[in-house]
Order: C-alpha cells, then sequence, then structure tokens
C-alpha cells in the first residue's frame, strides 16, 4: 500500500486513526499499531507477512537467548543470530544474484547452477536491519533484551517506517514503544510533515520521473544535453522521492507518539562527498557506522586502514542497496571518493574555495547516480560518454521531447532551487553575506503570532490540494526506495 495512494489516504489512514485514538489503554494502542501494520504489509505482500513475523519472533527469542549467555557462549549467540537474519536477506536478495554471477564466470568451463526465482519481499533489507540493531545492542549491553513480544512486533513492524525506513535503532526508540506522549499539537505538526513529504513525493519526484525515464530506459547514446539533463533529472527524482517519504513517514510517527529520526539534511549542498554522507540517508549511514565500521576498526589504525574499512563498509552498502554489480559500483565509487578525502583531498578542497568544493561534490555524486540508475554497466558508460560530450551534442531525442512538459520542466526547476536553497537557523547564525541577508529578510517579512500559523497552515493546505490534485489522474508510481 503506497502512501500517496487514495487507498491509503482515504481509508487505511483516517481507519487508523480512529482505531488508535478511540483505544483506551497504552498497551492496547500497541497491539493496534501491530495489526494495523501487519495488515498494512499484507495488502501488498500477503504471501511475505510469514517471513516479517518470522523476523520478529526470530530476533525476540535470540535477544533473550543472547542476555542470558556469559563469555564465548554469549558470542556464538550473537553470531547465530546475525546468521539467521542474514541467512533469510541473502535467500531472497541475493541468491539469484550469486547464481547468476557464478554462471558467467563458469560458462567456459561448461559448468552452471539454476537460478532461483524469488520474489523480493517488501522491505526486508529495512526490517531485517532493525532486526540486527536489537540483538546487537542487546549483545552490547545497550539494551535489555524485552520481555513483551509485542513491543519488539512494533519495533520491527511499525507500518510508517517498515517498508522504506527511517532505519530506528533499538536503543533509540525502546523507551517510547512503552511509553508515548499524545496531544493535538504534536498530531498537528506530524500530519504537516506527512503533507510536506506527500507534495515532495506526487509534486516533484513524479514529475520528474518522465525526464530521468527517457534517458535511463531509452536513450543509448545520449548527446549531451540529454545526458545533463536526465541525469539532474534522477539526482533529483530520488532525493525528492526518498525525502519525501521519509518525512510522510516522520509525521505519522510522530502522529503515534514516536520519534523517528532525521534521515536527510539537504546533501545537495554538500562540498565534499564526506559531507554528503553525513546528509544523506543519515540513519542508515549511521548504521553503518555503528554497527560495521566502528567495530572493523573505524579510522584507528592509520590511514590505510581506514580507507580499506571505507572500501569494505560501502561496498557492503552498494550490495545492501540492491544484487547488482552496478550497486556493487556505486559503492565502491562513493567508497573511494571517501578514501581519497581521507588522504588528504578533502584537506586540499578546503582551499579552492566554497563553490568548487559544491561542484565537486555534486559531480562526483550525480556521477555515482548514473551507475545506480543504469541497467547495466553498459548503459552507465554510455551516459558517461554523453555527459563528457563524448556521444555529440546534438539535439534531443523524441524520447527526451516527449518528456519536456511544461509540468515536468516546472518540476526540475523547482526541485534545482529548493535542493540548494540556504536554510538560516532560528538563531540567525550565518556564514556569510548571503546567508545574513536571507536572514534579514525572513526576520522582517515573516510574520508572527496567530497570523503566521494561519500562514502556515493555509501553504500546507493548498500543498494538500495540489497533492490531491496531481494524484487525481489516477498513477501512483511507487517510493524508489521500496525496491531495495
Amino acid at each position: 500500500m503506497l502512501f500517496s495512494s487514495p487507498t491509503f489516504l482515504f481509508f487505511f489512514l483516517p481507519a487508523s486513526l480512529i482505531l488508535y485514538f478511540a483505544t483506551p489503554t497504552r498497551r492496547l494502542k500497541s497491539l493496534v499499531l501491530i495489526l494495523l501494520s501487519l495488515a498494512f504489509y499484507a495488502w501488498g505482500e500477503p504471501w511475505f507477512v510469514g517471513v516479517l513475523v518470522g523476523s520478529i519472533v526470530f530476533n525476540y527469542f535470540a535477544a533473550l537467548f543472547i542476555e542470558g549467555q556469559q563469555g564465548g557462549a554469549r558470542k556464538l549467540a550473537l553470531g547465530a543470530a546475525l546468521g539467521g537474519n542474514l541467512a533469510v536477506l541473502a535467500l531472497f536478495k541475493y541468491a539469484a544474484f550469486a547464481a547468476r554471477s557464478f554462471n558467467a564466470v563458469a560458462a567456459p568451463a561448461n559448468m552452471a547452477v539454476s537460478v532461483p526465482n524469488l520474489v523480493l519481499p517488501l522491505g526486508i533489507s529495512f526490517f531485517t536491519f532493525h532486526g540486527l540493531s536489537y540483538v546487537i545492542d542487546v549483545y552490547r549491553g545497550r539494551a535489555t533484551a524485552n520481555r513483551r513480544l509485542e513491543e519488539i512486533a512494533l519495533y520491527i513492524a511499525f507500518f510508517p517506517q517498515l517498508v522504506a525506513g527511517p532505519i530506528v535503532r533499538y536503543n533509540a526508540i525502546a523507551r517510547r514503544l512503552r511509553v508515548r506522549r499524545h496531544s493535538f499539537g504534536r498530531a498537528s505538526a506530524g500530519l504537516r510533515i506527512f503533507i510536506i513529504g506527500l507534495a515532495q513525493k506526487v509534486l516533484i519526484a513524479d514529475q520528474l520521473a518522465p525526464l530521468a525515464g527517457a534517458l535511463f530506459d531509452h536513450v543509448r547514446k545520449p548527446g549531451l544535453g540529454e545526458a545533463w539533463t536526465g541525469t539532474l533529472a534522477y539526482s533529483l527524482q530520488i532525493y525528492f522521492d526518498f525525502a519525501g517519504y521519509s518525512n510522510m513517514a516522520i509525521g505519522l510517527g510522530i502522529v503515534f507518539g514516536f520519534s523517528l529520526p532525521r534521515n536527510f539534511n539537504l546533501p545537495y549542498r554538500a562540498r565534499s562527498v564526506t559531507e554528503f554522507w553525513r546528509r544523506w540517508h543519515i540513519s542508515l549511514t549511521r548504521w553503518f557506522r555503528d554497527y560495521l565500521y566502528v567495530p572493523m576498526g573505524g579510522n584507528r589504525g592509520g590511514r590505510w586502514r581506514t580507507c580499506r574499512n571505507l572500501l569494505i563498509v560501502f561496498l557492503l552498502c552498494g550490495l545492501w542497496h540492491g544484487a547488482s554489480w552496478t550497486f556493487v559500483l556505486w559503492g565502491l565509487w562513493h567508497g573511494a571518493f571517501l578514501a581519497a578525502e581521507r588522504m588528504g583531498l578533502r584537506k586540499g578542497l578546503v582551499g579552492v574555495g566554497a563553490i568548487a568544493g559544491w561542484a565537486y561534490a555534486m559531480l562526483a555524486v550525480m556521477g555515482g547516480w548514473v551507475l545506480f540508475r543504469s541497467p547495466d554497466l553498459t548503459a552507465a558508460l554510455s551516459v558517461w560518454s554523453g555527459l563528457v560530450g563524448l556521444n555529440g551534442t546534438g539535439a534531443f531525442g523524441p524520447e527526451l521531447k516527449g518528456a519536456f512538459e511544461p509540468l515536468h520542466v516546472g518540476a526540475l526547476v523547482t526541485a534545482s532551487v529548493l535542493a540548494v536553497m540556504p536554510f538560516v537557523s532560528r538563531r540567525g547564525r550565518s556564514a556569510g553575506p548571503a546567508r545574513r541577508l536571507v536572514s534579514a529578510v525572513r526576520t522582517r517579512i515573516r510574520p508572527a503570532g496567530a497570523l503566521g500559523t494561519l500562514l502556515d497552515t493555509g501553504a500546507v493546505a493548498v500543498l494538500l490540494i495540489l497533492a490531491l490534485v496531481a494524484l487525481s489522474g489516477g498513477t501512483y508510481p511507487p517510493f524508489l526506495y521500496f525496491r531495495f
């Protein structure tokens, strides 16, 4: 079920709010949320509800067992828990990829294995990482094994963040599983954030999809203009699509009494690839940092070991996103830039100025998105060739011309501005004259009190109306990160 579908907006969400807030006790509210979450998941993946329930039960008992062990037995128990979680993920997500890769390598020797035809359960990467977070936190002593199965079920299956995050670490949300705050003000704020996320998805990301698809799904040797237009469109599409989903999830979480972590912080304003990953998919970056990078040694042990750790972590980050060599190369692409910056490139960027650093970071990130979106390496090489002018600078082909409707072009321009728009802190602190000017202007024109609240509410209402008008067309593209 899509957050941006009429089924969710006009039926599931209102029914969920009524059932939840009409339920008298906290524990019953949790049970209602669990049932709603299972119903939400079953709507699109009824045959995989068993996988989700199995993950909940397995991690519940695994944590209890780990907590009861000492010394070597405790490590073995953790190893079994990690192995059980990763085995299910490997079976559904990577078995076919491994078989195809083996067959490609073994073809000269006339060797082959059968390729399993397994459907990927929706959101398996996300709820598996929640299970791993829980058992690891218990092993490390940062959390106590929870004796209430319904609280673990709610942590893993909570429907706003079930299929595409944000990834929530157990020790950060454990208290809210039992004690939650509800108020009209919090619910109102949560719904506002949800509507903003809906607008990001429907009014921007979905309108950019035809421009990106025209390049990556049709053009084989794009010219300079085609390559840059399609690559820019996809770079903005994936940002507003995923940030939109995250905001919708965060908003719903607030309504139901949870505080889900922020997942994006203006990533396209980064001046290095290192800074980009501090701003992009923040919950995943922190997960890999805390549960993989730091245990491997992190930045301890010298530069070369740090670079090795970065490459390994981002290779696995690429694999987490998808079972394809393009995702593996995308992970290594970012790992290589991070390693180069750690070896001294980042210090060099400080001396070239903010604009040059930003341009470098955006070129690196957009070049990586070509790998991420392309169906194979050949297609990625073709787009890269177009970006540097090797395919010529001819006019747009019929596919991209057909996608150049006013609505799509308007979304491209709007998204480009919003992605890099400077935001000023409430305290008015700024790093340069431009931001001081913006701060002064905003201070002078920003209405206060009831009028400001009314205008904010009106702006959100306009976004909601525009989003609903866009949805009336009858097409509801899925969120891009659903595939992961």
